[in-house]
Formats: C-alpha cells, sequence, structure tokens
C-alpha cells in the first residue's frame, strides 16, 4: 500500500527550476507524499541576500527552510526527506541497508556526478572545452556506468528488492547526460543499467518531477575553443521541466519534446544557469559591470513552449461517465485488516463486487523456462508492482513466483480486479504486462470464485502453496 496523503510540516526548498540536485530531494518527498513549496528563485540575485545567506553561508542551493532551521547540500536534504517517512524504507530496513544507500550516494557525488559534469559542463558552455579533458571525463564516466552494471546484473534496483534513496538519487545525477550526452551507441554496453534507468524515470513519482525523459540520439556538440561562453541565463528567466504555480511545485507541467530526441535550447540555458550555482559564489565586485553588460549582449531568450494540457485518464472519465458502486479502497482495506480471516474478507468481497464496472483477470508469464534464480524472479514481481503505480486506485492484485530452484520451474502468475472488462490500460500503464498472458475469469460460477480466491487468499490462508506449487515469493498490489 502507498500513502499520499501530504506530510503536515510546512517546508520550503530554494532552487532554481531544472537544478537536477534537486530532482532527488523533490522525488523523495513525491514516495514520501510531503508537500514542499518551491517558490521561485533567481540565481546572482536572491542567492545573495543577506537572510539566504543566512541559511546558506556560501550562497549555494538547493536550500531546504524548515521549521527547525534550514538545511544547505542537496545530498543532506535528500536524506532528510527519506527519513521522515520510516514505512516507505526509502532509507533501508536495517543499519547495514542504510549504510549500502550511503555508499551509493557517495559513489554517485565523487565519482558519478563529477565526471558527468566535466563531460556536460563545455556543452552548456559554462567552461571552454578541451578534447582531452572531455576524453578523460568519457572515460570516467564509463568507470562508474561499469560499477552501476555489476551491481544491477543481480538485483533490480541498488540497494534491496524496491526503490530507495540510492537509486533515486543516481538516477537524477544521470537525466541531463542520458538526454543530451549518452547516444545508443554509447548506452549500448550498459543493458542493466539502462533497464534499471528506465524503470526509474518512468515511475509516476519521478515524472511528477522531471517530466518524460527522452534518450539522447545524438551526442549534443560542446561549442568550438574559439566560441567565447555566454555568461549564464537569469534561472528565474530560464525554461524548466516543471514549473512553480503559486509558489507551490508543480507535478505535470510538461514541455514539448524536439523530434529525434534534440536538446531542448531552453533546456541548455536552464543547465547553464545550474553551472554558474556551482562557481565559487564570492561577492561580485561592485566596481565591474561586465555580467550586466553580458547579459545585454546575449540575445533575448525564446518563450517556453505553452504548457501541454495533459489528457484525461480513461478510467477517470469511466468514473464519471459509468460510475461504479464498488468502492476499491473499501475492498483494500478490508483484504489488509482481515487479520487471516480471508475466507470471510472474500464473502464481504463477493457482496460488494461490481462485474459490469469491474473485471478480474489471471495472467501467466509467458517466458518462465527463462526463470534462472529465484531471487531474480521475486525482483520481477515486485517490479512489475510498482510499475503499475498509476492505476492503483483502479488496480487490485497478487502475484506468485511458484516452484522449487534447480528442482521444478519457477513460475510467475497474478490475479488482479481491475476496473473495466480489460487489462487495456494496465498495459498501457505498465510495459512489462505485454509480457503476460491474460485470461479474463468468469465470476459468475462456482470455479471462477474459487479460483479468484486461492490466487488472492492461498488455499490455506498461509501462502504457502498456490495450485499444488511451493510459493517462492507473493505480492499483493493495493
Amino acid at each position: 500500500d502507498q500513502t499520499t496523503k501530504a506530510f503536515p510540516m510546512a517546508l520550503t526548498l530554494y532552487t532554481y527550476p531544472g537544478n537536477f540536485r534537486a530532482f532527488k530531494i523533490l522525488i523523495a518527498a513525491e514516495y514520501n507524499g510531503i508537500a514542499i513549496d518551491v517558490p521561485a528563485f533567481e540565481m546572482m540575485k536572491d542567492n545573495k541576500t543577506p537572510e539566504f545567506l543566512a541559511m546558506s553561508p556560501l550562497g549555494k542551493v538547493p536550500v531546504l527552510k524548515t521549521p527547525q532551521g534550514a538545511l544547505f547540500e542537496s545530498n543532506a536534504i535528500a536524506r532528510y526527506v527519506a527519513r521522515m517517512r520510516r514505512d516507505t524504507e526509502l532509507y533501508g530496513t536495517t543499519f547495514f541497508a542504510s549504510a549500502q544507500v550511503d555508499s551509493w550516494i557517495d559513489f554517485c557525488t565523487h565519482e558519478l556526478e563529477l565526471a558527468a559534469t566535466m563531460w556536460l559542463y563545455p556543452v552548456i558552455g559554462y567552461m571552454p572545452f578541451n578534447p582531452a579533458a572531455t576524453a578523460k571525463a568519457k572515460e570516467d564516466v564509463i568507470v562508474s556506468l561499469k560499477t552501476l552494471e555489476a551491481a544491477l546484473t543481480t538485483q533490480t534496483y541498488l540497494v534491496g528488492d524496491k526503490m530507495s534513496l540510492a537509486d533515486i538519487v543516481v538516477a537524477s545525477a544521470l537525466v541531463y547526460p542520458m538526454k543530451l550526452l549518452m547516444d545508443a551507441s554509447f548506452r549500448a554496453p550498459f543493458p542493466n543499467t539502462m533497464r534499471w534507468f528506465n524503470t526509474c524515470v518512468n515511475q509516476p513519482e519521478f515524472k511528477a518531477v522531471i517530466g518524460e525523459v527522452v534518450l539522447c540520439v545524438t551526442e549534443t556538440a560542446a561549442p568550438s575553443a574559439g566560441e567565447a561562453a555566454k555568461a549564464p541565463a537569469p534561472a528565474a528567466k530560464a525554461a524548466a521541466p516543471a514549473a512553480q504555480e503559486g509558489g507551490k511545485k508543480n507535478k505535470k507541467d510538461k514541455k514539448e519534446k524536439q523530434p529525434g530526441g534534440k536538446p531542448d535550447p531552453a533546456e541548455i540555458e536552464r543547465l547553464k544557469a545550474e553551472a554558474a550555482e556551482r562557481k565559487k559564489n564570492a561577492p561580485p565586485k561592485e566596481k565591474k559591470e561586465e555580467p550586466k553588460k553580458k547579459k545585454e549582449e546575449a540575445p533575448a531568450a525564446a518563450p517556453a513552449p505553452a504548457p501541454v494540457k495533459k489528457a484525461e485518464h480513461p478510467y477517470k472519465i469511466m468514473d464519471r461517465e459509468a460510475p461504479s458502486g464498488f468502492d476499491s479502497d473499501q475492498w483494500k482495506k478490508i483484504y489488509s485488516n482481515c487479520k487471516g480471516d480471508y475466507a470471510g474478507a472474500m464473502k464481504q468481497f463477493w457482496e460488494l463486487h461490481d462485474s459490469k464496472g469491474w473485471s478480474i483477470h489471471t495472467c501467466r508469464y509467458k517466458y518462465n523456462n527463462e526463470n534462472g534464480k529465484a531471487f531474480m524472479v521475486s525482483n520481477a514481481i515486485n517490479g512489475f508492482i510498482q510499475r503499475s503505480g498509476e492505476i492503483r486506485k483502479w488496480l487490485f492484485g497478487v502475484m506468485w513466483v511458484t516452484g522449487e530452484e534447480g528442482l521444478t520451474p519457477l513460475e510467475i502468475t497474478g490475479c488482479f480486479l481491475i476496473r473495466g472488462d480489460d487489462v487495456s490500460q494496465l498495459k498501457a500503464a505498465n510495459d512489462d504486462a505485454e509480457h503476460y498472458n491474460w485470461y479474463k475469469v468468469d465470476t459468475n460460477t462456482d470455479e471462477g470464485k474459487a479460483h479468484v480466491q486461492e490466487m488472492w487468499c492461498s488455499l490455506d490462508g498461509n501462502f504457502e502453496y498456490l495450485e499444488g506449487k511451493k510459493c517462492v515469493a507473493c505480492s499483493e498490489f493495493k
């Protein structure tokens, strides 16, 4: 189960739009259901005020203002937000797991992020292009990606079997390199890393902050050595992937992508602003007006594309035009709180069930013959559950892994209650659903009802056996 209610605390994050170091903070907040205000902020102006310098002595962003005081440095803020709710387990379930999360955060900061920015900064005009330095940065990025590839060969996520702050931090650092620098040939040697990265950025919590991630088609070239670097455009004027409406974080303001995955000039300007934040923010010398002159010489920034209005979800339309008396939240509470009385829970379900507005389907994995290691197959069903989060309101189900490793085939099976008459919207929300054969259950028969009860509760209610096969893992979507 996933709670989405806002955490009752007044938090304000000061940063400019598009700052990748703020992504991890806002994504962690999405997972924890924490509301964070993100007011408009202009670098080289707002970060020079005495009030801001009292919160961040070096004038750097992001900065989080809390009722207890201000926090600076992005990793410290991300850790703080992740730890605000223990039940979501973003920071691991044990001391050891928390230390693993810290290991990946430090790896990201000192190995991956440092090399990636050295590759990126010449592209956005922040530092002069040096072929040798760029070649070395690419080599260092490759070393970091090989480290990720090795770790992700045998596991779905970096720590444990679910999303953690480690995944959020590392994936956030890769967003701009994946969009602007790493073309298909560069990504090809890292299939496990790409599987993991695509899993991360397609989660609703990631999309709410960074929007759709279009992978790089052609590497963006750095300006030639003879071209003078332009001064960074003020962050307040740079286009942002997530606009701030009324001082609040807006989850879904997505920009139109240019054909072929080419970088948007406005995005380059936004990255220039991000690069400027990394400078030592020494007070500007009063006698020099060079920044103003450069600003006056710079061409006017193109207006940001009008936001694309998000189409209403088909299930929302269905709820409005063909309302159902069945309350999925009520059923999920009954199931979760039955305390082992699954027979009683199922009796209530059939009394509540609306067979015209909802349907039940069994799924069986198409490629069970490829299932080798039990822990990898268990990670697969957990990944399926997480990737279905977009339609959580209209979906309930249980997935199983049965068999005995080395003795009998490991099989993935599931049974889902879904709004409407088919699973088309589940396939639209979760590409993995295409890898299963789906069978609609006839709930008008005793056989169909018995099948659903076994799939959701197991025959004895102990979740040890399913269809006569030993249960290796079981995961509930509710």
